[in-house]
């Protein structure tokens, strides 16, 4: 009668022999994975993926038990990880849903990186399936598709537009005949936009401007206010360059991120103006409408539009076999992820969004001529104090 030690050894060898016919037979493949957010509060943000696994065994796999780890990476900043633990893989095609939790927090950072990287992002989903009873991954394609926005243009506009009311001589105070800006610093405390406004003072007296001010928010949430600390003087007749900085509060980033979220990934920026001019008459502040700055953007980060596989945009990458090819969460505090979901607060639904495009504002020149600039020369330069929101 063979003895227990007999029996265990042969158990161990029907058991590695059937993982050696497993595999022989075909590895199995991570072959489209699909991620979308979920709900979304004023730390976290859920993001619910499926991944499609392909087994072309005739009997599935579960032995020694399987782990899927997933990570997700924009801009080379690791936004989320997540591990799920004792999965069964059955024969054939199947759906391995993950969840995973993104700190809020790392938003400023990624923020950062797009701008200075010309509103540009890369976005990386890593997937690893892998047996820790033969020490194995399966093959998962890296999937890889880049984020662009147009913030900045939109500013551009060589729209001749009024300022103000009317006067005796039927002018305006002042006119706009040119905008531009570019970004300026942007760094983990503020994000700087580096402003141009050519005018033009069509009447015989001299323009004093003694205040330059601004406010912007995104999708209501107050970024930051500001105004100018010299003053500068418009000549009768004559042409001027202004040149303001405004400067957003980086710190408000993360919670602009629940709205744009809540709002299928679309934000309303604004930014407003208003002057203090001097003028025969008296001291006057002068709501500058022709000058505010409105623009929307919108993103689809997970390209939730056309959805993501192999065949797409996925690149598929050597999996390593050991165990430090594995992804493995890295930044404290980012996720828990596992077998077992963590409770986290209750986040209210994002909206999945379905419009990619970014529509500018349409210029259109107004018929009046443009006088020729006379001066150059920058007459005020705005800039708001970085992290403080105060309008000095």
């Amino acid at each position: 009668m063979p003895s227990r030690g007999t029996i265990a050894v042969g158990v161990v060898v029907v058991l590695l022999l059937a993982g050696v016919a497993f595999f022989v037979l075909g590895q199995p493949t991570v072959s489209g994975v699909d991620n979308r957010f979920g709900g979304v509060n004023e730390t976290t943000t859920v993001v619910e993926s499926d991944l499609t696994v392909q087994n072309p065994n005739p009997v599935g796999a579960s032995l020694g038990g399987l782990t899927v780890d997933y990570a997700i990476d924009m801009n080379g900043i690791r936004m989320a990880t997540g591990v799920k633990e004792g999965l069964a893989l059955p024969s054939g095609e199947s759906t391995v849903p993950m969840t995973t939790y993104l700190a809020n927090e790392r938003i400023p950072a990624w923020w950062v990186s797009h701008l200075n990287n010309g509103e540009r992002t890369e976005l990386a989903v890593n997937a690893d399936v892998h047996s820790s009873a033969l020490g194995a991954s399966f093959g998962a394609p890296k999937v890889t598709r880049t984020i662009e926005t147009d913030i900045i243009s939109a500013f551009d506009s060589t729209e001749r537009r009024p300022v103000g009311d009317e006067g005796p001589n039927g002018e305006p105070v002042l006119y706009i005949e040119e905008t531009s800006a570019q970004w300026g610093t942007v760094d983990s405390s503020a994000t700087e936009i580096d402003m141009r406004f050519v005018v033009y003072n069509p009447n015989p007296y001299p323009v004093p401007i003694s205040e330059l001010s601004y406010r912007a928010t995104m999708n209501g949430v107050e970024m930051g206010t500001g105004a100018t600390e010299g003053h500068g003087t418009v000549p009768p007749e004559s042409t001027r360059t202004i040149r303001a900085t405004t400067t957003l509060d980086n710190g408000n980033i993360d919670e602009w991120w629940v709205t744009h979220l809540e709002n299928d990934q679309r934000t309303e920026l604004r930014i407003d103006f208003s002057a203090r001019v001097e003028l025969p008459t008296g001291t006057v502040d002068i709501p500058l409408a022709p000058l505010t700055y409105t623009e929307t953007i919108e993103t689809d980060i997970f390209d939730n539009e056309e959805g993501t596989d192999v065949d797409g945009e996925a690149t598929p990458t050597p999996t390593p076999t050991d165990d430090e090819g594995t992804p493995t969460p890295t930044d404290d505090g980012l996720l828990d992820g596992g077998d077992t979901e963590t409770a986290t607060p209750e986040p209210t639904d994002a909206a999945t969004p379905t419009d990619t495009a970014t529509p500018g504002p349409t210029e259109t020149p107004a018929p009046t001529p443009t006088p020729p600039p006379t001066d150059d020369d920058g007459l005020l330069d705005v800039r708001s104090p970085r992290g403080a929101a105060a309008v000095r």
